[in-house]
């Protein structure tokens, strides 16, 4: 496997290859010796494996060190072991199921290429970058968000997610206080298993319940529901109720699921009632949708720069002036506490000027 990296890596523009190792021990000590940008690490090595030399690598060199893409097996353990390594600071995930296998090899080779490019950049940037000396007029502080509220009564929560928004779902459904609240749904770019087993992590950090999303379902308050990867997710209302709407259609589109199409949907059945979330990943895809909530008077909110693994999305939604605010993960997981529990404290919040 390290062979064929190395060459996929070196048939690529832009990449050099400093080292490789044989096993997670060495794969530790070659970080601290040749400081990469960034580390591909199995999960299954000898000595010591990939989760093991993630944890030493993430207390030895904090955010100081390199962007670790893990790769794993399309298995159920596979995924769960994925889902964990990006709790513990992977950036992003890779299916090694199909490496060295013809075709599929290229569609391999292109995501490894596109994903170890974009998480690089990022992790050089905020490595060097200071932090901005005053908030972007784009996008108002966490605390003047008293126009969020001041007439909106959300029904539904739309969050969009792609390169490293495992963490960060789980830092924001983990803040919903309650089991009664306003329904979220959820589009996250991976893989099918993985996005189940992204579910079940999500159900067991507190008391909503979250499930993945099966076509038909009426949607139920105190509910998050996970987008199949490979699948779209739409939310339609009938009757006076919200149905989901899981479909592979359009089988053209660059990601399943797309946040496109789930806050397309989201915008046209809530309107003024519905509050679109744009978290970390590569490429733009949510932009689109986000006009049309956005042009049925629904509200976006963007993940902020300096805690984004990529600024892809948020950047597209903020840069746009979709957004009318930027958080952390933190600051955005008490936003929907808020929202979701239609309580939202005035002292927390104020109008702008």
């Amino acid at each position: 496997m390290r062979r064929m990296l190395t060459k996929m890596f070196e048939s690529g523009r832009g990449f050099e290859v400093v080292g490789t190792a044989r096993n997670g021990a060495e794969a530790v000590a070659k970080c601290a010796e040749l400081k990469p940008d960034v580390m591909t690490l199995d999960v299954e090595m000898p000595q010591m494996d990939g989760l093991e030399a993630l944890r030493r690598i993430r207390a030895e060199h904090g955010s100081k060190g390199p962007a670790v893409l893990m790769c794993s097996s399309l298995t159920e353990a596979g995924s769960e072991t994925a889902i964990e390594a990006m709790r513990l600071g992977a950036s992003d995930v890779i299916a090694k199921e199909h490496l060295g296998q013809g075709e599929e090899s290229s569609t391999f080779r292109a995501q490894l290429l596109t994903k170890v490019r974009a998480i690089g950049l990022q992790a050089r940037q905020s490595r060097t970058q200071k932090p901005p000396s005053k908030p972007s007029a784009a996008a108002p502080s966490f605390w003047r968000l008293g126009d969020l509220f001041k007439s909106c009564r959300f029904e539904l929560v739309a969050i969009g997610s792609s390169t490293g928004g495992p963490p960060v779902l789980e830092t924001i459904i983990k803040s919903i206080s309650t089991g009664d609240g306003v329904p979220v749904v959820i589009a996250q770019h991976m893989p099918a298993l993985f996005t189940r087993s992204l579910a079940t992590r999500l159900d067991a950090v507190g008391p909503a319940t979250v499930v993945l999303a099966t076509d038909g379902t009426t949607v139920e308050r105190g509910h998050v529901y996970v987008a199949e990867g490979g699948k779209h997710l739409r939310v339609r209302r009938r009757s006076g109720r919200f149905l989901l709407e899981v479909s592979p259609e359009p089988a053209d589109a660059i990601y399943k699921p797309s946040v496109n199409e789930l806050f397309a949907s989201v915008g046209e059945a809530c309107g003024e009632h519905a509050l679109g979330i744009v978290v970390t990943g590569m490429g733009d895809d949510g932009f689109e949708g986000a006009k049309t909530l956005v042009d049925r008077g629904g509200k976006i909110i963007a993940q902020d720069e300096a805690s984004c693994v990529v600024y892809g999305m948020p950047r597209a939604v903020t840069e746009g002036g979709l957004a009318c605010v930027s958080m952390d993960p933190e600051q955005i997981g008490q936003t929907v506490d808020d929202v979701v529990s239609n309580t939202p404290p005035k002292s927390r919040y104020r109008a702008s000027a």
